[in-house]
């Protein structure tokens, strides 16, 4: 099976488990009636985003799991400044880092024009705009703040330094499970990341394959070229698990990567995952499934916003 039947099958499986486990309210078809074009807009906005850039579906998950990770899944991360709150978007973590919210407005504002009114949450957009995470339940309203400048988003996304146990621990805690850990970690199999965020594993870690240091050292000097960018597998617009067969040969480009695979509890997980792909897909669902259950508003908890950077 190609890559692209691959995707369509696992995309199509989201939707079907949504069905059977979505909670909170939360429902795949909540559009069906109030907006059936709804799905088919932002599915081709964002397929004409990849298609002029392809990291940009890598940037469209990363907003997803960025925004679920901060205090549930409710489109806070959209958010601008304000005269009331400072934006997640300058965190440490999301600083010039997350990326795509352009492509969110124009998803935005061509969901509005075919329904003929703001009737689909910005949280719904991000979850759909995922594509390879795709739905989650569908009827996530907004949070009106954005939590930056609190300890809690530094808690959240820590630098990739952390030690094995202290990332499984975080996880639990979210999802009563490790395992969700390294099913959702799968998402780096696109993307890229800056030499500022990997830099100290290539040039000081020693769980490290020696070539590949060599290889990425060549991109990141020990000093400037934060920016600069290397791909976590050597298929970055391909979502397969490239991710895990790296990590068993030392090659995870974040501490927080190869720390998946270092002598602990998670390695036969990620031994499994790289030598049957089919079980990496159906976890990955799932866990994708739990956390997009993080604490979503609902009903009368949110709003549905006309601008998705601001408030109503």
């Amino acid at each position: 099976m190609g890559m692209a039947p691959r995707f369509t099958f696992l995309l199509h499986a989201f939707l079907c488990l949504a069905l059977a486990t979505t909670s909170f309210s939360l429902s795949p078809k909540i559009y069906d009636n109030v907006c059936p074009q709804a799905l088919p807009a932002i599915k081709k906005v964002v397929e004409a985003a990849v298609h002029w850039e392809p990291r940009m579906g890598a940037s469209l998950l990363r907003l997803h799991f960025h925004d679920c990770f901060v205090n549930g899944c409710d489109g806070s991360l959209l958010l601008d400044s304000s005269t009331t709150f400072e934006t997640e978007k300058n965190a440490r973590d999301n600083f010039n880092s997350v990326r795509g919210f352009e492509v969110v407005d124009q998803i935005k504002a061509e969901v509005d024009r075919v329904c003929g009114r703001p009737v689909v949450s910005c949280a719904d957009i991000l979850a759909v705009a995922a594509r390879d995470s795709v739905v989650v339940g569908i009827s996530r309203q907004h949070a009106s703040i954005s939590i930056n400048g609190s300890p809690y988003i530094d808690q959240q996304f820590q630098e990739p330094g952390l030690e094995q146990e202290r990332l499984i621990k975080d996880e639990m805690d979210k999802y009563g499970s490790g395992s969700d850990l390294v099913a959702l970690s799968g998402g780096h199999a696109i993307g890229l990341s800056q030499c500022v965020i990997f830099r100290n594993r290539i040039y000081n870690a020693t769980n490290i394959d020696l070539v590949f240091a060599k290889e990425r050292r060549a991109t990141c000097p020990r000093t400037g070229g934060n920016t600069n960018l290397a791909p976590f597998d050597p298929t970055p617009t391909r979502f397969d698990t490239a991710y895990f067969k790296n990590l068993v040969k030392e090659r995870g480009l974040l501490t927080s990567d190869q720390a998946l695979f270092n002598g602990g509890s998670t390695d036969k997980l990620v031994e499994t995952y790289n030598k049957n792909p089919d079980a990496f897909w159906v976890d990955f669902r799932k866990s994708m499934i739990k956390m997009g259950n993080i604490k979503p508003l609902t009903r009368n908890q949110g709003q549905i916003r006309v601008n998705c950077r601001k408030v109503n």
